[in-house]
């Protein structure tokens, strides 16, 4: 895994070393098993990655609805 700020590279071990988090939390987080990270734990990955938290924690854009959505607008026929 490529560091995108600092241009040093990680591995799972190192990034868990260099943040404090665990090892599995990373991997799930690289492999997209888990979307969501603790703010804290957010923070120490990416002052270890040297880059701001939009980077790696930006929402992606959906056409979905969601719960926080407005009723889904009528359409005129």
């Amino acid at each position: 895994m490529k560091n995108p700020g600092r241009g040093t590279p990680y591995g799972y071990d190192s990034l868990a070393e260099a943040t404090g988090l665990g090892r599995g939390l990373i991997e799930k987080l690289a492999k997209g098993k888990q979307k969501t990270a603790d703010v804290n734990d957010a923070h120490a990955l990416v002052e270890a990655f040297g880059v701001a938290i939009l980077v790696l924690f930006a929402p992606s854009p959906s056409p979905n609805l969601d719960d926080a959505s407005p009723v889904t607008p009528t359409q005129e026929e």
